[in-house]
């Protein structure tokens, strides 16, 4: 029940709207509750009105009807409207505030989380498991109070009648009670494995829609189909187990709902034939039998809907408790007025508890410098690009900033002052100057065209068919890998920041857009710091500084000319590729 007391932190702001619902909800639920009573009366003091002639009665039933008509039809509409719109309007709103809360909170998550979690199951709990907490909003804290209150004004309605007769009526109430508590504290757990398996199922379904060009150019569709098939069997069985405790459930419950009413009317029947129990008594009684045991019938579907939204609510809040690998100091500070000297002092990392990616690494760049890091696929290159702006933090040894540890800075303001191009930049399914103002939000339309025009993209978005304005698909699929590089660096462009990293930003291009790129990059590393991986070499000669990384180990260190005197590593790499 901890996720309850948790989930109440973002109820309680609401509570005045919930108890103004359950209130509004009480007058549109007495409504019904007065129709055994009208039946009552009907029956009994004008139908079986002897003394009245048919004049009366007929004139006693319309002015009655008359005064029922005008409740039900004047006032229990406006009643009806307010309850499901207050009820709603709730419900999202604090849904609303979990997502926001959660997406904080998933932005603040480390790299490393990422890569150890699935998007589609990330996004099963922010979306799915989110939505169905609301029930437990909607009937948890509002139906289901109006059902008790249903059950309450109709016991008390019939003790006034027959007292032995409403003892008869709610004998089996302990044994509803028992059936309800044993046969939940399974469904529970029943219900949060198949929410999980579900999620997996959404998980995977996710990575091969993204990945379906592969699936296609391997033809891998058969074997894909019976992996599917697999995960979705897994969420069958689950979900089948969960339908079978549920289905034992109802057939119980129901079963006790369905006794109670035919025990009364066997001993109303008898009460009637040798009492004075009035036949009217007796029809409202057996109406309230319904009003009374349709909403614990009501109740059994709300202990199954509330079992299913505590198991999202456990989801969710394993979510929010996956803590921050990276996260600021108490007393850190804003990272103000950059220079951009960078120093490795004897940096150690590793993934996960692994073998150490990076060893002992020692090296400082100036203000302004451009270093060029090389060496062959996985030595630790774009490892080193990842801790400079603390998307992971040192194992051992220190990072320094204009001679200060990084992690005595606020992430956010160091991160402000960093500008990054990836090999596969992120482009999201929006325009090209939504894309491009991701740099400086507040900037105006000509500063983003200034920085495309830098960047080289400004002649290419022109000729798009809306322009500045074009939406270009998820991913950017609609542009080439050279027009995204352009409208990334043309982001960076417009962030202006003091320290660059150029992460194989040109590697995977083909030579006439890498020609234009590399101008670009040029044009914005000019009095920068810049760090730059590239694997043709041929793109980094003009480089202040080169290090050679060779299994996460700085073998060699110096300008292009200097590296090529010393026939080292850097030597054989270039003439590699010279070769090539």
């Amino acid at each position: 029940m901890q996720s309850i007391k948790r989930y109440f932190i973002f109820v309680k702001p609401y509570m005045k709207q919930i108890i103004l619902t359950v209130g509004i909800g009480m007058l549109k639920f007495s409504f019904p509750l007065l129709i055994p009573l009208i039946l009552k009366y009907v029956i009994d003091d004008i139908i079986g009105a002897e003394e009245m002639s048919t004049h009366e009665q007929l004139s006693q039933l319309y002015l009655l009807m008359g005064i029922v008509l005008i409740v039900f039809i004047i006032l229990r509409p406006p009643i009806e409207y307010y309850r499901q719109y207050f009820a709603q309007w709730t419900a999202n709103k604090i849904l609303y505030d979990i997502r926001g809360q959660l997406f904080d909170h998933l932005q603040k998550l480390s790299l490393r989380f990422y890569s150890n979690s699935k998007t589609g199951e990330i996004i099963s709990r922010v979306i799915h498991d989110v939505e169905q907490t609301k029930n437990f909003i909607v009937t948890g804290m509002m139906n289901i109070w109006l059902d008790l209150f249903t059950i309450l004004v109709a016991i008390i309605i019939m003790f006034t009648m027959d007292i032995w007769l409403t003892l008869v009526a709610i004998a089996l109430l302990p044994f509803y009670g028992m059936a309800i508590k044993y046969f939940y504290s399974r469904l529970r757990d029943l219900t949060r494995k198949r929410s999980q398996a579900l999620a997996e199922v959404q998980g995977h379904l996710h990575e091969r829609l993204h990945g379906m060009n592969v699936i296609r150019g391997f033809a891998l569709e058969d074997y894909e189909q019976q992996t599917f098939d697999k995960r979705n069997g897994h969420f069958l069985t689950k979900a089948i187990d969960h339908t079978k405790w549920n289905a034992k459930t109802f057939a119980v419950v129901n079963t006790l709902t369905d006794i109670a009413p035919i025990m009364v009317i066997g001993v109303a029947g008898a009460l009637v034939i040798q009492t004075n129990l009035t036949v009217g008594t007796m029809v409202a009684f057996v109406t309230y039998m319904d009003r009374l045991y349709n909403p614990l019938r009501r109740l059994v579907n709300s202990s199954t809907t509330l079992t299913q939204s505590v198991a999202s609510m456990d989801r969710v809040f394993d979510l929010v408790d996956e803590e921050y690998d990276i996260k600021d100091k108490p007393d850190a500070i804003p990272y103000r007025l950059p220079h951009g000297e960078v120093k490795f002092d004897d940096v150690t990392f590793s993934y996960n508890d692994s073998d150490p990616v990076l060893k002992n690494l020692s090296f400082t760049i100036k203000r302004g410098e451009t270093v060029a890091i090389v060496g062959m696929s996985g030595g630790g290159k774009s490892t080193i690009m990842s801790l400079i702006p603390r998307f992971y933090d040192v194992t051992e040894g220190r990072i320094l900033v204009d001679g200060k540890d990084i992690r005595d800075y606020q992430m956010r303001s160091l991160r402000d002052n960093i500008g990054i191009v990836f090999q596969d930049n992120i482009i999201f399914s929006d325009s090209v100057m939504f894309n491009i103002r991701m740099g400086r939000p507040e900037a105006t339309d000509e500063e983003v065209y200034a920085a495309a025009k830098a960047a080289n993209a400004h002649e290419f978005i022109t000729e798009l068919p809306e322009g500045y304005e074009t939406n270009i698909g998820e991913r950017g699929v609609k542009l080439s890998g050279g027009q995204k590089q352009r409208v990334a660096i043309a982001r960076v462009f417009l962030k202006s920041p003091q320290i660059l990293i150029f992460d194989e930003a040109t590697s995977a291009l083909d030579l006439e857009s890498e020609k234009l790129i590399q101008q670009s990059l040029v044009n914005l590393a000019e009095n920068r710091t810049t760090f730059i991986v590239a694997h043709r070499l041929s793109t980094i000669t003009h480089a202040d500084t080169i290090l050679v990384i060779d299994n996460g180990v700085l073998i060699e260190r110096g300008t292009h000319s200097e590296l090529l005197a010393k026939r080292g590593a850097y030597y054989d790499l270039f003439q590699v590729q010279q070769l090539h």
